[in-house]
């Protein structure tokens, strides 16, 4: 099994397919529509104002989850299985990123032995019983093929839809499963909506901080682009990439890297319905190093179409090439590099792609998430850098985020490992003044 953690690792997972949801002039409460086109609910969007005494738990904290993505829908789902009701605020819609246009594969071994083994295994088991509560339709047990091109081999493969010139292709793993991220996250954020959370759809400028008697920082508020100020008492950071914007607003590291990647989406016949595998091909020689995935309405999506992009700094910020999900856009080179690569594998890809895209997964510097309080800023926590594991992991970081807001601690997993303070700078070597071993005075 390839090591998926790794930070330079081609394949990305990352893209699905539809519109998304626009942002209007003015705040308004968004819908969260199961429907690809997303269309909006009237009664929803007739709301102008916020609801404070909606927004409450039994500590009357109010709750703000800034990220309509797959982990801010999993946050704001877990918050409401626990009383409490809060808002998610999102710029341009619910899945507008990358969870609308991931690939949505799903291993629950495949962290075995690393910091992140507890996050696969209990986040895979979590899925198969979100995909029953919500009534998600794409969701599914499916077994996974490592494959390789070249001179077609004379020996029988596992599926028949691999027509083309296939070398190699044998059983990975049969333990794995995959989900359509769309439905997933549109799901669970209805589900949340049902539950007392509102969807705000608004831009977020900066977090106002109170200094308190003993000399401590919290969060009072948030600054939005239409709404003003809003209160809150907490808030939970779950951006994908762009929580780096948090560095600018509270001071603290959040080393977060874009990897913006292509994927396509083809239109699959039915040998791709009766015969469902996933399918992990090697390197080739048009610098593809694909993962295709034949979901359960016949389409097959693919990423790893390599030639990703490494976006940080200022490119994530305003005015930056790559500041908003409608910014991103597929590389044509990589499109066709794919296109070429899938059709020589099978019969399926020589119509081409119905679907050209690209998102960003956000990665950090060790490949692991950024998960926890905010260093220095009571109230204030990331949930962020998820990697090609996003959508695996986001029940998961819902749960254990929810738990960590209302209980103080998360007790379905140990968040220890993915605390944004290991990126915080480090006190001195203790090269100071010491008595008896013990630094006294400053040290640097």
């Amino acid at each position: 099994v390839k090591n998926k953690m790794h930070l330079t690792h081609r394949n990305s997972y990352l893209n699905y397919w539809p519109a998304r949801l626009r942002a209007v002039p003015r705040p308004c409460f968004c819908p969260v529509i199961a429907s690809s086109k997303r269309v909006a609910s009237p009664k929803l969007m007739a709301s102008t104002g916020i609801d404070s005494s909606s927004n409450s738990s039994a500590s009357t904290d109010r709750v703000v989850v800034c990220g309509g993505g797959i982990i801010g829908a999993a946050i704001a789902y877990y918050l409401t299985k626990r009383g409490v009701r809060p808002i998610v605020i999102e710029r341009s819609g619910v899945a507008a990123a990358a969870s609308g246009k991931s690939g949505g594969f799903l291993a629950g071994g495949w962290g075995d032995g690393s910091p992140t083994q507890q996050l696969h295994r209990v986040s895979f088991k979590l899925h198969e019983g979100l995909a029953q509560e919500l009534g998600l339709q794409s969701y599914r047990k499916i077994p996974t093929l490592r494959v390789a091109g070249g001179r077609r081999t004379k020996k029988q493969l596992p599926c028949s839809w691999l027509d083309g010139s296939v070398a190699a292709a044998s059983v990975m793993d049969t333990d794995t499963a995959q989900v359509t991220p769309l439905e997933l996250t549109t799901k669970l954020m209805e589900a949340a909506v049902q539950g007392g959370a509102q969807v705000l759809v608004d831009t977020v400028q900066g977090v106002e901080v109170v200094t308190q008697e003993d000399g401590s920082s919290r969060v009072a508020g948030l600054r939005l682009a239409a709404q003003g100020s809003l209160r809150c008492d907490q808030v939970v950071f779950a951006m994908g990439p762009w929580t780096v914007l948090v560095e600018d607003w509270l001071g603290c590291p959040v080393p977060l890297e874009g990897i913006k990647s292509t994927s396509l989406v083809f239109k699959g016949g039915d040998a791709v319905r009766a015969e469902p595998y996933a399918l992990f091909c090697s390197e080739d020689s048009n610098g593809c190093h694909l993962e295709v995935y034949p979901r359960p309405n016949g389409e097959i999506y693919i990423c790893g179409c390599g030639g990703s992009d490494y976006v940080s700094g200022a490119r994530l910020r305003a005015q930056g090439d790559c500041a908003s999900p409608e910014l991103i856009s597929a590389d044509p080179r990589r499109v066709a590099a794919a296109s070429k690569s899938f059709s020589d594998l099978s019969s399926q890809g020589a119509a081409g792609p119905e679907v050209q895209q690209s998102c960003m997964r956000p990665c950090a510097p060790d490949a692991m998430p950024i998960m926890g309080r905010v260093p220095n800023v009571q109230g204030a926590y990331l949930a962020c850098g998820h990697n090609c594991w996003g959508i695996l992991w986001a029940p998961v970081t819902g749960l254990a985020m929810s738990e960590l807001v209302v209980d103080g601690r998360s007790v379905v997993v140990d968040l220890s490992a993915f605390d944004p303070a290991r990126f915080m700078p480090k006190r001195g070597k203790g090269r100071g003044k010491n008595v008896a071993g013990v630094a006294v005075g400053e040290q640097w």
